[in-house]
């Protein structure tokens, strides 16, 4: 064994320990070598290369690196093939703000090509800094071949999946509302709207609508000074009203203000009102008021009477969504902007006016307010004052004012989303929802209440899933169309088109694929491509076949491995990533794409704000890696609520803590036992060794109650490790770490001390080495998945040695031998607790005696008695071995404990009693121990090694060094090799004097 400096930077011993993994193939190892249990299947979600990786990254690649490796490490071979995630707005508002770009059209009139081309060559610049950064990270993963969503085999699979879906009738194309972002002009998914929500503050409108007037309403007449009252969130949808809505079984009233008078929900009069003066006039069922007319706000297509469905519009309806929740029971009807507005319009054939164009800007027939944004991202509100403004000059603003809702926002660029009645092509959701359904009971999740929550309640209100975007830099839809007849033809690889088109196909991106046309079979027109791209949701969800080029290669091994095992990411990809690998799954295999997941929470700025640059409001990764170290920052993450998919506020204090009083402590045992093994030349038992964690070996044997007690402790926590591990518990996994690490350090260690330098008895001597010895090279195994570097580091310094250091049989070779320990900690075989060595009524033993140890410590500080004081006994409430009275006696310096039945149970604040009294020879003792403690002092003053033998001088504290029994206990414990020696030691190494119970005391020691 090396020797181990008790200060080592452990960031930079981490860099060695990468040097090493990377000289030796470490990593390609553990994938290559055999592998008994077959394969465990792990499928990475790609990320975007479109900036470096922050700490929601790390928390994702640590859980994507601590799995596979234990799964390794129990067997298994485990793939970790990288991703890159090309496509989609993330790539194209970065080549936009590149290329000084500002609208769609700005990118139509540079040309499709350069665009596309542009975001090629950008689209994986950051590549470098995340290669850094996960290595940095100690995760493993297969960089150097990655699957990137831009190849033509990754897209030319995408082309398979879609095909899948034409084939079993799934995809279809359909005109309905969608979530429209008009600052990138094209549609959303539900799962990406669902990403965007803000809360805001817009301006709501009650609006008047005059009702045209002579119009019989129960028992009056409306004459021109009649008003029926809406209220709306979005008057920009306002010139695109063509009816207003009620409820045909709610009661109204018709009030006078003034002169004028208001029909509205009775329920609504005092919020609608408040301080205004009204008096009822009359009440009525909405029924009354269905079929009435009222003279449109604006009169822009209310003229056109050749809009179809015309003498249809600017009516009362009767509709099921009205309530009397808020507003004014009456809903301002504006069908291209509403789902239920578009629901009513299909009921009750509804004119269909559109006055807004794709970019948010109002079209030029409406001349009052032409060219404005009705959401502009600036200022949403400016063109809902502009309405506002035109309806009070008209007399038609009864009110307005703030309101403040939860509004959708586009997930990249953060411009407010519109409802927008426009063409789409969707993916059948609905019809395998129910299969869906229930292929999701296969899945578990971690944590558990994601299952049936977050990801089965919005599995259970999943729609048909829009997946055309009018966008550029994406996999394109693989249909084709006639201008003539409408024919169309789907393609699933590139040999159909190729065939088809006489083509030669190197790339399947829009710019180069919108090229390509040919007849049509059935009249010879020409057949063109629909010109939209994929969501690039369709990309990721199409991962595990794309990434394979299934069904072009790997066919046979791909499914046998298929579903995955494993996968993990955050908690909003269970709207995304996981429900799209889901629905994909179920629809192509009537199988889940997974089998585990584990979800993880959002990492936020130590206030519990969102992590930003801008604000510089948290610690840069690279920063806690060169203080820290990865093992830290990993361990951190891990036993932390953010791996059970709740939010963690990033403290690096805490994680200093953790550096401290996890990583310190075992590096301080690690480097005990290494120095102390190095003194005395000792070696470990190969075969003792080898069979820790293996069941059916011989265990270790001790008769010491430390070693049998520690041992226990380590068997349970292998055990439990191994159960939540298999249940994907990683938080739990993780948290037995620190509790052990602290049993080792502050209890085993430190009560053994002297075992391993001052013990005449060689067989328990070399018990407590070996002990020591098997619990941290265990230790290593069990931890090496959570904390890849310490982990390395303790066991092959300390199992590399071990040819040399062992006297093999003859009858086995070195190769058989070296099994045993192979090069790397990742490479051995993951422990498997060994019931033999539990012992559950010992811990429980144990942990009474250090509950005992802990109350007469406290007892003592109360009474302001050290420790290093001898007092004459305890006495305590219930049994306990002779051996845990040994320990009780030396950990509170007691001469006697007593068992004394009167009193209560271990665990009462009654159940200790301490005797105070000192004798003069308790005293006398005490004293002694305070000597050796100042010797002590002064051999680590001095710089003198842990076993070099001294000699030793005094000058006065008589009382003590008169006694032979304490001066030969005192040389004893100071390691003085010729005893004590009274008077001046000439030429001494180090001289000090001090002062004890007001007596002086001088020291001197030399070599």
């Amino acid at each position: 064994m090396k020797k181990i400096d008790p200060k080592q930077s452990l960031p930079k011993m981490e860099e060695e320990i990468l040097k090493y993994w990377e000289e030796q193939k470490i990593f390609e190892q553990s994938v290559n070598r055999e592998s008994p249990k077959g394969d465990y299947v792990f499928y990475d979600g790609p990320p975007f290369a479109t900036g470096t990786p922050h700490y929601g990254h790390i928390v994702a690649s640590t859980l994507k690196d601590t799995v596979p490796r234990y799964w390794t490490m129990r067997g298994y071979r485990v793939e970790r093939k990288w991703g890159w995630d090309c496509h989609g707005l993330p790539i194209e508002n970065i080549a936009e703000k590149a290329l000084g770009v500002k609208s769609k059209k700005d990118i139509e009139v540079m040309g499709v090509e350069k665009f596309n081309e542009f975001c090629r060559s950008t689209v994986l610049q950051y590549t470098d800094d995340w290669r850094k950064v996960i290595t940095r990270l100690g995760r493993w993963a297969d960089m150097e071949h990655p699957y990137k969503t831009m190849d033509l085999p990754y897209m030319e699979s995408v082309w398979w999946v879609f095909k899948q879906l034409w084939d079993k009738g799934l995809i279809y194309e359909n005109y309905r509302i969608m979530h429209v972002c008009t600052r990138c002009e094209t549609t959303l998914s539900q799962s990406e709207v669902s990403e965007g929500y803000m809360n805001v503050k817009d301006l709501s409108a009650t609006v008047k609508f005059k009702l045209d007037a002579g119009q019989q309403i129960g028992d009056f007449v409306t004459d021109d000074n009649t008003f029926i009252l809406a209220w709306t969130t979005t008057p920009w949808t306002l010139p695109g009203n063509v009816a207003l809505a009620v409820g045909k079984d709610i009661e109204y009233v018709k009030i006078q203000v003034g002169e004028e008078f208001f029909i509205i929900a009775q329920s609504r009069l005092q919020d609608v009102m408040k301080e205004k003066g009204y008096e009822v006039m009359e009440k009525f069922l909405g029924e009354k008021l269905v079929g009435k007319k009222y003279i449109p706000l604006f009169d822009t297509y209310s003229k056109d009477e050749t809009l179809e469905n015309h003498s249809n519009g600017w009516k009362i309806y009767a509709a099921e969504f009205v309530n009397t929740e808020e507003g004014t029971g009456v809903v301002h009807i504006a069908p291209a902007f509403g789902e239920d507005d578009w629901e009513l319009l299909k009921k009750e054939q509804l004119p269909f006016v559109q006055h807004v164009n794709l970019d948010g800007t109002i079209k030029e027939e409406v001349k009052e307010l032409v060219g404005l944004i009705v959401k502009p991202k600036e200022t949403p509100q400016a063109t809902d004052v502009e309405v506002i403004k035109y309806l009070a000059g008209k007399g038609l603003l009864f009110s307005k004012e703030k309101y403040e809702h939860s509004y959708p926002h586009c997930w990249r660029c953060d411009t407010p989303l519109i409802n927008y009645a426009t063409s789409s092509w969707f993916v059948k959701v609905t019809d395998v929802k129910d299969r869906a359904l229930e292929t999701a009971k296969e899945i578990n999740w971690s944590p558990e209440h994601i299952k049936e929550g977050r990801f089965g309640k919005w599995l259970e209100g999943a729609r048909d899933w829009s997946i055309s975007r009018q966008r550029f830099w994406a996999s394109v839809m693989p249909i084709w169309r006639c201008e003539q007849c409408a024919e169309t033809k789907v393609f699933g690889s590139v040999q159909e088109l190729e065939a088809v088109s006489g083509a030669t196909i190197t790339d399947l991106h829009k710019h180069i694929v919108d090229t390509i046309t040919f007849s049509c079979e059935q009249c010879s027109g020409t057949m063109k491509r629909v010109p939209d791209v994929l969501d690039t949701w369709f990309d990721s969800g199409s991962m595990p076949y794309a990434q394979a080029h299934y069904p072009f290669e790997n066919k046979e091994t791909f499914e046998a491995r298929f579903p995955a095992q494993f996968i993990a990411e955050g908690i909003d990809q269970t709207r995304a990533w996981f429900y799209y690998l889901h629905i994909l799954g179920t629809a192509l295999m009537d199988k889940p794409a997974f089998k585990n997941v584990v979800v993880n929470g959002i990492v936020q700025a130590e206030d519990g704000k969102k992590m930003s640059k801008r604000l510089s409001n948290y610690p840069d990764t690279s920063l806690m890696f060169d203080k820290y170290g990865a093992d830290a920052l990993r361990l951190y993450l891990l036993s932390s609520p953010i791996v059970s998919a709740e939010n963690l506020n990033f403290l690096e204090k805490d994680m200093s803590e953790v550096s401290r009083n996890v990583f310190r402590m075992l590096w301080n045992s690690y480097s005990f036992f290494v120095m102390y093994a190095e003194i005395d030349n000792w070696s470990p038992s190969l075969e003792a060794s080898a069979n820790q964690g293996k069941p059916n070996g011989s265990p270790l044997t001790s008769d010491n109650i430390l070693d049998r007690w520690i041992l226990s402790e380590l068997q349970t926590v292998i055990r439990e490790v191994n159960v939540n591990m298999e249940q994907y518990d990683i938080a739990r996994a993780t948290r037995l770490f620190a509790p052990f690490i602290d049993n080792l350090s502050n209890w085993y260690i430190r009560r053994s001390r002297k075992r391993f330098w001052k013990n005449e008895d060689e067989s328990d001597k070399n018990n407590a080495y070996q002990t020591l010895y098997d619990v941290l090279v265990t230790l290593a195994k069990l931890m090496a998945p959570f904390t890849p570097f310490i982990s390395e580091e303790i066991y092959r310094n300390l199992t590399s040695g071990s040819l040399e250091n062992h006297n093999l049989t003859p009858t086995l070779s070195s190769a058989q031998e070296r099994g045993k320990f192979p090069d790397s900690v990742h490479l051995a075989e993951y422990p498997v607790a060994d019931g033999r060595l539990i012992d559950e009524s010992l811990s429980k033993q144990m942990v009474s005696v250090r509950y005992i140890v802990s109350k007469v410590l406290q007892m003592r500080a109360d009474k302001k008695i050290k420790v290093r004081q001898p007092l004459q006994s305890i006495s305590i409430g219930n049994d306990i071995s002779l051996e845990m009275q040994e320990i009780i006696k030396e950990e509170t310096n007691i001469k006697q404990v007593l068992i004394d039945r009167k009193l209560s149970d271990i665990g009462m604040d009654d159940d200790i009693e301490l005797d105070t009294n000192i004798t003069p020879e308790l005293k006398l003792e005490g004293q002694a121990r305070e000597v050796i403690r100042f010797i002590q002092e002064l051999r680590k003053e001095a710089g003198f090694e842990v076993d070099d033998r001294i000699q030793v001088g005094y000058q006065g504290f008589e009382a003590v060094f008169d006694n032979a029994e304490l001066k030969a206990l005192i040389a004893k414990e100071v390691l003085a090799a010729k005893g004590l020696s009274q008077g001046i030691i000439v030429e001494a190494d180090i001289t000090k004097e001090t002062v004890i119970d007001d007596m002086k005391l001088a020291i001197w020691l030399k070599r």
